[in-house]
């Protein structure tokens, strides 16, 4: 489904990702590990699309994502470290937001996004404001928000940052569903102790390469 091949990026011709190769599958949650400062966060830019690699190229489905960008954001969904969001809005009103933003038909919005506000446990703080929310409840929404149009590529980028005891055992069950629905997961994670449990496979990055793979 995603496929890495080769892909180096450079910033003024220092590298941040060294020749990276990799393939996600349908149905399996990769895990992509390295410390910080290894090249996670490049990487994950050039897979969502939002930088070109220097060398290498970006595959979905065997296409180069950047001869057609829009066709295959509708198939991504993204969750970022840091829960920014609408804090005026009300966690409803976000997920209409997003729906709307992504051309979705209003009574799918609303029956999608009642569904992950109550798979993920908002439903009580639905109609409360987004300032009202923890961290933790801000990263449930920002989860829900990638699922609403039903993606077939997710990457989590550091999910579990904020989250509580119960919301990260919620999530780790969620894993396990989306990946038995044929989801491709990229799980981005710099503990190892996380990934290991929720992980069918897990890549290692050093120093902008790949040390394992396994």
């Amino acid at each position: 489904m995603l496929e890495l091949s080769h892909i180096s990026k450079n910033f003024r011709s220092i590298p941040a990702v060294r020749d990276v190769s990799f393939v996600l599958r349908e149905g399996e949650v990769l895990g992509y590990l390295g410390p910080n400062g290894s090249g996670k966060s490049t990487t994950v830019k050039m897979v969502i699309g939002l930088i070109k690699p220097t060398k290498g190229h970006v595959l979905f489905n065997g296409k180069k994502i950047h001869d057609d960008l829009p066709a295959y954001r509708a198939l991504l969904g993204y969750v970022p470290e840091e829960a920014q969001v609408y804090t005026h809005l009300s966690g409803l009103e976000y997920l209409q937001l997003v729906g709307r933003l992504r051309g979705m038909e209003e009574r799918l919005i609303e029956t999608k996004a009642r569904e992950l506000l109550k798979l993920l446990s908002l439903e009580a703080a639905q109609y409360s404001a987004l300032s009202d929310y923890s961290k933790g409840m801000k990263q449930r929404v920002l989860i829900a928000a990638s699922l609403l149009h039903d993606p077939k590529l997710i990457v989590f980028d550091e999910p579990l940052s904020g989250l509580d005891a119960v919301s990260a055992r919620l999530f780790k069950d969620l894993l396990v569903l989306l990946a038995k629905e044929g989801k491709a997961i990229l799980y981005i994670s710099h503990v190892l102790e996380v990934v290991e449990r929720v992980c069918d496979r897990v890549i290692v990055l050093s120093k902008g390469s790949v040390v394992a793979d396994a």
